[in-house]
């Protein structure tokens, strides 16, 4: 099992599940709970973590020195990366999509701050990074390395998500959570085995991508095929990264009322949408829902006109 660094807070390997009490759900009877993955590490958390989780341990095995992987000036992937790296000693490499510029995203910031070399990779070449022949100009250039896929979705990735319903000790109809590239919800699918109803809250903006691919992944990673799963595509806010008002609200309204931080490009949108079907009756009467907090919470920084010091001090 991959080691810790007794320089850092421990990992959480089961991260606590919380109930929300509101009359909101009272008056329609319904359970809401949250599985705290944003508590299971300040900077190794959420879907992060668990997708790192088992990639990690296979790196250690294979006696790999160096991690490589890929992401955008804002990635939640390249800044646990980055920590993960430092955190269990291991050299880290971070492709980052796009040009270099004069000023750094505070999450590029961090990735150096934890000893990430980082390397600008042009739109168009980034495009074909998974292809044979790019990875081995990368292999030419910096060596031998484990390399992590952008997002961190992979088989292992899967099987760390997974953990997730094995964690929950309780009885529940629905399990809900974020979508960007459907890696989480997919995990979450395939520890369900068929069992209870998944629901994602996707993102981004557009056609339907995402169904095909937790699809494939799924049966990547267990030869088979659920549908106790659906996406919903109505709460993106115009799309990745996109925010309006009152999403801004609704955020800090959460923390004031719940006592919990969310971040308005994965959790936010959620929850968001996860409340406002709720108010719509779309869940049965008695219904058990679970929502993971996949935490991604360094994203708050790139939003530092909308929130306070304190939301940000309190975010990573």
């Amino acid at each position: 099992m991959i080691g810790t660094n007794s320089n850092m807070q421990s990992i959480v390997e089961k991260s606590p599940i919380q109930k929300i009490e509101d009359d909101f759900l009272v008056i329609r009877g319904i359970q809401l709970y949250i599985k705290r993955d944003d508590l299971i590490h300040p900077e190794i958390q959420g879907n992060k973590w668990r997708k790192l989780k088992y990639n990690l341990q296979e790196a250690q095995e294979k006696q790999f020195k160096t991690l490589l992987t890929f992401g955008g000036a804002y990635s939640n992937h390249i800044y646990a990366t980055a920590a993960a790296a430092e955190f269990f000693k291991f050299k880290s490499i971070g492709i980052i999509r796009g040009e270099e510029s004069e000023t750094l995203s505070s999450t590029l910031q961090f990735a150096i701050s934890k000893g990430m070399e980082l390397h600008y990779m042009n739109r168009e070449t980034y495009r074909h990074k998974d292809e044979h022949a790019t990875i081995k100009k990368l292999q030419e250039q910096f060596g031998e390395f484990y390399l992590v896929p952008e997002g961190g979705t992979n088989n292992l990735a899967l099987k760390g998500v997974a953990e997730i319903i094995d964690e929950i000790d309780m009885d529940y109809d629905y399990i809900c959570t974020a979508c960007g590239t459907g890696g989480t919800l997919a995990g979450l699918v395939a520890g369900l085995s068929g069992n209870k109803k998944a629901i994602g809250f996707s993102s981004l903006k557009g056609e339907d991508m995402l169904t095909p691919a937790v699809n494939k992944l799924v049966h990547d990673f267990s030869g088979q095929t659920f549908t106790n799963f659906n996406i919903n595509f109505n709460y993106h806010f115009g799309g990745y990264a996109k925010v309006k008002p009152e999403l801004i609200d609704f955020i800090k309204e959460f923390k004031n009322e719940y006592g919990i931080q969310l971040e308005p490009v994965y959790t936010g949108k959620m929850f968001y949408g996860l409340f406002d079907l709720i108010k719509k009756d779309y869940f049965p009467t008695c219904a058990k829902i679970i929502a993971v907090h996949t935490g991604g919470l360094q994203g708050l920084k790139g939003f530092s006109n909308y929130f306070s010091e304190s939301d940000l001090g309190e975010s990573v």
